[in-house]
């Protein structure tokens, strides 16, 4: 009973802002192709994540942290990758939580020309709660849990209405690099590793069960709202469309929210995706909080809460302020480098270091050489090397020749339509 409750606390780390752009950036390359992605990548994650079990477990600490794991095998160059890695991740996250919360709140509700007066009313809110401590996830997560799960079932049966399944035919290969950061960021509960093994003592034989049954629910759950994303959403064409959503950093919710006309639908997005934002917001404000706390203390000799909450909070709500419109873009960062360093490469490496069988060793260098294959092209995108860019006439191509294939309208006669004079002229603004 132990390994299913741990289990279902895995899955509730995996929902947060990564769920709520993942129709977004993975609707572009297509339905297949992500969950084929998604399997790879999550099988990666779910390595190292049991790497990082192993190493938890012989240690056996509570004061267990990554920075000194990795100090241990890969020097002081270790420990300080690590430590602005996970810098990366936790700023990362609270500025795409606060961009993807007040993205939301302003565009289901017309507020855009207030968006700096909700921008400040969700940061109060969330770091108010992530302030007060633990004792609020103790208190009221049962009741949070229930309520982030009702209200995606519901939005889900709702969305599976809309679904056009010609959709979720749609591939684009060349787009699917881009789809990765986000795939990584989904299946991303790391942090919480040493917690999991202190629960379930330390014991290997159920901790890697807890992590395979929670990460197999995750991409379940991740792969059900993909297809209602892709299936309910048109690719391309309208300002509820996969592609400008992408191109704008929106949350896919609100163009669900815009497609599926109900108010019971936007009342339940809105609230899976607030609540989505809010534990993770509290949880990763929390991690970043006693990161911060430590090195106040280590470097300036002293204890400051209201300097440790400043370093914390206060950088977001800047990067927020100024860029308003990243959320998509923070996502892609964080998981793309920062993830991707500190829970793919690193523990990789320690693979390799550790393990005796040739098989095992060969697998860790695969799985080196892949999440270091998604770091360099993350690094050369954000340096402008690469630009992949949805190719529009490549998705009208597509989009055109899966409808004619699903049409189930008779087609008329095209040498009769040239004798009348009503030869069809070429679709240009088709929507999917």
């Amino acid at each position: 009973m132990l390994v299913v409750t741990v289990a279902f606390l895995i899955t509730g780390n995996l929902v947060g802002a990564g769920i709520l752009g993942l129709p977004v950036n993975t609707g572009i390359d297509g339905f297949i192709p992500s969950l084929i992605g998604m399997l790879i990548f999550g099988g990666a994650m779910f390595f190292t994540a049991v790497v990082l079990g192993k190493e938890a477990s012989e240690n056996q600490d509570s004061n267990f942290n990554y920075p000194s794991l990795y100090q241990k095998y890969l020097g002081g160059a270790g420990k300080w990758v690590a430590i602005m890695a996970n810098m990366l991740i936790l700023y990362g996250l609270l500025t795409a939580y606060l961009t993807g919360g007040t993205t939301i709140v302003t565009s289901l509700f017309g507020l855009e020309k207030y968006s700096v007066f909700v921008l400040g009313g969700i940061f109060l809110l969330l770091t108010g709660l992530t302030l007060l401590g633990t004792n609020i996830i103790r208190k009221y997560n049962a009741l949070l849990m229930i309520l982030l799960w009702g209200s995606f079932a519901i939005i889900v049966f709702m969305a599976e209405k809309h679904i056009k399944p010609v959709r979720l035919l749609h591939t684009d290969w060349g787009f699917f690099p881009v789809a990765i950061p986000i795939i990584v960021t989904s299946f991303h509960f790391h942090n919480i590793i040493p917690n999991v093994c202190k629960s379930l003592e330390w014991k290997m034989s159920t901790i890697w069960k807890a992590m395979l049954a929670g990460m197999i629910i995750g991409y379940v759950m991740n792969a059900i709202w993909i297809e209602v994303g892709v299936g309910s959403l048109p690719l391309e064409g309208s300002t509820d469309s996969i592609i400008y959503a992408y191109k704008h950093n929106i949350p896919a919710t609100v163009p669900m929210s815009s497609v599926i006309h109900s108010k019971s639908f936007v009342s339940c997005s809105m609230l899976f995706a607030l609540l989505a934002i809010m534990t993770s917001y509290i949880a990763n404000g929390l991690g970043l909080t006693g990161f911060n706390k430590d090195l106040v203390e280590n470097f300036l000799k002293k204890s400051n809460r209201w300097l440790v909450a400043a370093l914390t909070f206060i950088p977001p709500l800047v990067i927020s302020y100024f860029f308003p419109n990243i959320f998509l873009k923070a996502i892609n960062l964080v998981g793309g480098i920062g993830i991707v360093v500190l829970f793919g490469i690193l523990p990789s490496i320690i693979a390799i270091i550790k393990f005796k069988s040739k098989s095992l060793k060969a697998l860790a260098v695969f799985m080196l050489l892949l999440f270091s294959a998604v770091f360099l092209f993350q690094a050369a995108e954000e340096l402008g090397l690469i630009k992949l860019t949805p190719k529009a006439e490549h998705v009208k191509s597509n989009v055109l020749k899966h409808m004619k294939k699903d049409s189930d309208a008779p087609k008329a006669d095209k040498n009769s339509e040239k004798a009348n004079g009503k030869e069809r002229a070429p679709a240009t603004n088709e929507k999917q």
